[in-house]
């Protein structure tokens, strides 16, 4: 076990670290919306590439994922290559997002796609569905940062403390400066968490005797982990079921998406995706590695999720290195529930609150401040409470968000979209995925669950628009920004 002292001096490093860099990007704030909320459409590559990896990635690596395969195996490998894989999209609509959000000014996805259909009903309706299911999410991330502070000390730090704790730093960075000192923070902290996870898993390896040795003792004791579908989990309709909404996250997940209105100009774009990919793809073979680790040496763990902290505190990890990787998980915990936090603020200020051409800038700030906290503090009654609805809906998010896949998809690829075909797609695809998850009890693991809500929402979006003509003030995406991309040379 880490004594609770010596975590807690790291945090406060940490929180003096991220505070130095949380002032500085107030100092560069001046004042507007667009630059708290998106930091001005002024941000670099390489620190774009290296916070959306960080709100991308989260707590859920080292934590979830590496949970699934102490579970269940390689097959955590294929179904996070398939996110992996989901990035590819990345390529298609990074430059369309762009395009058009510096073009008509836009700082929230849900904003951009009432604009194109001519309908702040459906930016409405998109922000709402968004913010049901992003904020048990968020809950999921203060309840990592409680069962990594708590299990590494034994219970010597608080599930209060550890949630409190990612509480505070959290509302701070958000509430300063916003989206800059969450950008600059995560790209600092992306960094140790990636070279303190590349230590720790040597350092596991080195444990058991070397790779050769590692590999061998796996294939000898846990054979089963290494072949698919594996020890139960990886059933193929599981795989599915977990694989098919994960790959649209960058779409789906407003948070996500609205990093793609940050970038300063095309080239910050291809360095951000690089780095996202890069980042990325060796992250994903950390964690998996870090799992089959923990599997030889932290074995029989009846939670899973405690994986991580059962490996941590085993002592075969340099106690310098455990508390690097605790402040990168906790750091990556806290960006993505900056970024959620932001991201709400944003679409309850400019989509949700009526007549938002009539607020002023410092209004539009202050209302996302108050939902800041609002979203921070939801998170940690609920991350303290362990409330069941919470976590089915959680554990629902990547379905639900699907629905906004369909008319996002139609905004750059269809003319004859309908502000009323998305409005159907919206609200029917996330009142069908709440009545068969919550109600009819039909599992996540279902396949069922998927490809209903995603096959409802995309038949709705499609025959609705049919039915309906657009409206007069509808945006025409397609033909606006055609000569762009084909001066940028973009699919």
């Amino acid at each position: 076990m880490i004594a609770p002292g010596l975590i807690w001096a790291v945090i406060a490093i940490f929180a003096a670290f991220g505070f130095v860099i949380a002032v500085r990007a107030a100092r560069a704030n001046s004042g507007s919306a667009g630059d708290y909320y998106i930091g001005g459409r002024d941000i670099g590559g390489m620190v774009a590439g290296l916070s959306y990896a960080a709100t991308t990635y989260s707590a859920f690596m080292l934590v979830v994922l590496t949970g699934l395969t102490y579970r269940g195996g390689i097959g955590a490998l294929g179904f996070e290559l398939i996110y992996f894989a989901g990035l590819s999209l990345l390529v298609i609509f990074a430059p369309r997002f762009w395009l058009v959000g510096k073009r008509w000014g836009f700082i929230s996805p849900a904003e951009m796609i009432g604009a194109r259909y001519g309908s702040r009903g459906v930016a409405r309706a998109m922000a709402v569905v968004s913010i049901v299911f992003l904020l048990p999410y968020c809950t999921t991330q203060m309840a990592g940062i409680g069962l990594l502070l708590s299990g590494v000390t034994g219970g010597g730090i608080s599930l209060f403390q550890a949630v409190a704790t990612g509480a505070a730093l959290a509302m701070f960075w958000a509430l300063l400066a916003g989206l800059r000192s969450v950008a600059w923070t995560d790209a600092a902290m992306s960094v140790v968490m990636f070279v303190s996870g590349l230590l720790a898993v040597a350092f596991a390896i080195a444990a058991l005797g070397g790779p050769a040795k590692f590999i061998g003792t796996l294939q000898a004791d846990h054979a089963e982990w290494l072949t698919v579908p594996g020890p139960g989990l990886w059933s193929l309709p599981t795989f599915i079921a977990l694989s098919l909404p994960w790959f649209f996250f960058t779409l789906s997940n407003p948070q996500v998406s609205q990093r793609l209105f940050i970038l300063r100009d095309f080239r910050a774009m291809r360095r951000m995706i690089l780095w996202v990919l890069g980042f990325g793809f060796i992250f994903t073979l950390v964690a998996v590695i870090w799992g089959l680790a923990a599997l030889q040496l932290a074995p029989n763990i009846a939670n899973t999720s405690m994986a991580t902290p059962a490996l941590l505190s085993s002592g075969v990890i340099p106690t310098w290195v455990v508390l690097l990787l605790i402040i990168g998980i906790l750091s990556a915990a806290i960006s993505t529930l900056d970024s959620i936090a932001l991201t709400v603020g944003a679409m309850i200020a400019r989509d949700v609150v009526p007549s938002v051409e009539t607020q002023s800038d410092a209004r539009q700030i202050f209302s996302g401040r108050l939902v800041i906290v609002a979203v921070v503090l939801f998170a940690s009654y609920f991350a303290l409470e362990q409330a069941a609805i919470v976590d089915q809906l959680a554990a629902l998010s990547a379905a639900g968000l699907m629905v906004s896949v369909p008319p996002i998809v139609g905004a750059f690829f269809w003319h004859r979209g309908t502000a009323a075909g998305a409005f159907a797609a919206i609200i029917g695809g996330a009142a069908v995925a709440v009545c068969l998850a919550i109600f009819l009890k039909v599992s996540v693991f279902n396949p069922v669950l998927p490809f209903t809500v995603g096959g409802l929402s995309a038949a709705l979006f499609i025959v609705v628009s049919l039915l309906t003509k657009p409206r007069a003030n509808a945006l025409d995406f397609q033909s606006e920004i055609a000569d762009q991309l084909t001066y940028h040379r973009v699919w």
